[in-house]
Formats: C-alpha cells, structure tokens, sequence
C-alpha cells in the first residue's frame, strides 16, 4: 500500500469507495504474530506465538482473560488489544453485577464490534490496529469470533490472523470438520501444530507458544510449559523414531552387496560416499 490523497483521513472516502486508514489498521493485524482459535462442543482452545522484540527483552501477552468463560487472543497492536481486552472485562463484570448471570459471547462481541465501528467515522479517532479472536461459552454452546478492525465480526469453527496465518489457515481447513467432536487433547495438539506451522521451518518449543483453555465445567486458564512441551514431544520425536527405524532396516540389505565386492573392489570402495552407494 501506498499514501494517497484519500488516506489522510478515516472518514474520507476514495473513488473506488475504500476508506484507506480501515485498511491500514486491517493490515496492522497481518503485521502482528499468530494467533489461533478453535472450538468444539465442550470446548474453546486459543494459542499464539510469543514473538520478542529482541534477544535481552521478553514478549508481550497476546492472550487475555476476561472472564471465567471468556477469553480473548490478539494479533496487531498489542496496546490497542490490552485496552479492548480491558473494556470487555467491564462489560463482563456489569452484566454480572445487573443480571446475577454471565455475559453471552454473541453480546459482547457485538457490542465490541460497535466500539470499533465507531471509529471508522469520526475524524478524530482512528481505528483500533488490532484483530481480536473472541473464545467462549454460553448456555447456547461453544464460540469463536473474529473482531475486525473494520467493526465487522464472523465466527468460526476455527481461525487464524497475524503474520504467516495463511499456512495455519491451510492446515485448519483440511482439519476442522472433526474440531466439532474433538476431545480437549486433540484440540490442544491441532492449536500447537498450527502454531507450528506459522513458523517456517522454526524449530517449536513450549516458550514459543501460549496456551490456554476453557470449556464445560472449566473456566478459562492457561497451560503450563511442561503440558505444552509434552504434546510437542508427541508429535516431534515421531518421525525422528521412524527414521531410526528405516535405517536399521537399511543396513541388512546392504550387507550382501559390500560382501560379495568387498576383495574386488579394494580401496576405490572406500573413497565413494555413502549417498553414491
């Protein structure tokens, strides 16, 4: 993208009926690191990358609590994304205290949305450059949305936003018509292995990710590092076992040849390299 004269303000609209500073903000959110949702009947997991500015500081949180039954995951701007998370604390917090019940995911994310509309049409304001996955449970079952910059919210069976999400995406789609009936195990594991694919070649560790978890008779909370790293051993050492195990198998079948040449072929054998045999 590139500045223009439509650009220089939210509520100046362009020929071709584009408001350039909602895009701006829009593109905020790819910049962010990952982060990912999924949901089940019982079940609602968000996971996202810890992303450091440098080596000597440590990361930023890009998960939030906001009640016991709601939880929300942030890519973008992280301020903006701690300051939303911080109204919707207290709207949760009001409908508790007015109606003695928890808040509905749908309501809060509607009313999210309108905060965020809002600053789409005033010229001094300007949109919020955070992208909000909204994780919870209600009387009506399990839900996940995306809050857009834009004002406008979807929900999804699962989700990703932030830098490289598209391979994330992939794997979610090829996934998620068994994400209805998953266990909370297979839904952990499915979150981790999109984490790990958001990262390219990246070796995956559990102080890359963060993990939390909320569900039926479980109120929202996070992993700890050795539960994450346990379901990354599950998934990691498996084809390093199997490699172990085609080279054993290997071996044997090369033993009968090496024999039968091994006078004849004398030195000039042995400067040959073991990917040429």
């Amino acid at each position: 993208m590139f500045r223009n004269q439509y650009d220089t303000d939210v509520t100046t609209w362009s020929p071709t009926g584009r408001l350039f500073q909602v895009e701006y903000a829009m593109e905020a959110v790819k910049q962010g690191s990952a982060a990912i949702g999924l949901r089940s009947r019982s079940h609602v997991v968000l996971a996202c990358v810890n992303k450091a500015q440098s080596e000597l500081s440590s990361h930023q949180r890009k998960i939030f609590k906001v009640d016991d039954h709601i939880g929300v995951a942030i890519a973008g701007l992280t301020a903006d994304g701690r300051v939303l998370s911080r109204y919707m604390r207290s709207e949760s917090i009001n409908h508790s205290f007015t109606y003695e019940s928890p808040l509905p995911v749908g309501r809060l994310v509607v009313h999210l949305a309108d905060k965020a509309q809002v600053c789409t049409q005033r010229s001094w304001k300007r949109p919020y450059g955070v992208g909000l996955l909204v994780g919870g449970l209600d009387e009506s079952g399990a839900h996940l949305y995306y809050n857009c910059p834009s004002g406008n919210y979807f929900e999804y069976q699962a989700f990703a936003i932030g830098s490289r999400s598209q391979a994330a995406k992939t794997y979610l789609e090829r996934k998620f018509e068994s994400f209805q009936e998953s266990s909370k195990e297979d839904l952990i594991k499915d979150a981790i292995m999109a984490i790990r694919e958001t990262l390219q070649g990246e070796t995956l560790k559990s102080s890359l990710c963060t993990v939390s978890v909320l569900g039926v008779d479980e109120p929202f909370h996070f992993l700890d590092q050795e539960s994450i790293q346990k379901v990354i051993d599950t998934f990691e050492k498996v084809p390093e076992e199997e490699e172990d195990a085609g080279g054993d198998e290997a071996e044997p079948e090369a033993a009968p040849g090496t024999a039968g040449t091994g006078v004849q072929g004398g030195s000039g054998d042995q400067d040959v390299a073991p990917m040429e045999i």
